[in-house]
């Protein structure tokens, strides 16, 4: 990965009985710093709209003194993200979001400038497809991307809203269990099993956590709790 990439990846925009992006509004304040114009990608949405999801984001983003734009409303979206200062991508369904980037165009140009410095935020599908693939994502594939493959600025998996509760009754995989099946025939990857109210900042080679723990899962291997404020390479091994 480009030794100056800057990241913060959320595992949920919301906390139950909180108001949207308010339990990591800080983090996002601080991980972006001096104001800035945010080219927000709303492409995950699906049962409501993309003026209505970007409305929304623009206005938290504007008390932490912020002005978003959606790239949905460009006529050419590639060229509207070269006048942005960083890139919120939100969440939805991950494979609709992939489906649209790849259309777009803006895949690939978003991942330029990611390598190239530009600070990335996403939470749920926008953290998933900050991966190498979107196969970690917890979402149903209602629509079919050209590919798998995302944006890959990061070199490893994200489960988001990950969590080791199973319901009574239920008769299917658990959380663990599916991601046992994943790293079966993904040997090589490393998965972050990030619970909800917690987040990665990536900043070049450094990868922190923040908020609350999460667990690592390779192949072959138990599961690693990773504290939080643990400062971990890009292979999430802890420092």
């Amino acid at each position: 990965m480009i030794m100056d990439q800057r990241l913060l990846l959320l595992s949920n925009s919301t906390l139950p009985g909180e108001p949207f992006l308010g339990w990591p509004a800080e983090h996002i304040r601080d991980f972006l710093g001096s104001p800035k114009r945010v080219a927000f990608v709303p492409f995950a949405a699906v049962t409501f709209g993309h003026d209505e999801y970007t409305e929304r984001v623009a206005g938290v983003f504007k008390t932490l003194g912020h002005e978003v734009y959606g790239l949905h409303a460009e006529a050419d979206p590639v060229k509207a993200l070269e006048r942005a200062d960083a890139v919120a991508v939100g969440g939805g369904n991950t494979f609709q979001l992939l489906r649209t980037l790849y259309t777009t165009g803006l895949l690939r140009a978003i991942r330029k400038r990611v390598r190239n410095g530009l600070p990335y935020i996403g939470w749920s599908a926008g953290s998933n497809v900050a991966c190498p693939t979107v196969m970690t994502t917890n979402d149903m594939p209602i629509c079919e991307p050209p590919s798998l493959h995302a944006l890959h600025v990061v070199g490893f998996q994200i489960n988001p809203h990950y969590t080791a509760a199973t319901l009574e009754g239920h008769g299917g995989e658990s959380r663990d269990q599916r991601l046992a099946e994943y790293l079966e025939l993904n040997r090589d990857m490393t998965v972050a099993g990030l619970p909800e109210g917690s987040l990665l900042r990536v900043e070049g080679p450094q990868v922190t956590l923040e908020g609350r723990p999460m667990k690592v899962f390779r192949h072959g291997q138990e599961a690693v709790e990773v504290p939080s404020g643990a400062r971990m390479g890009m292979e999430l091994n802890v420092r």
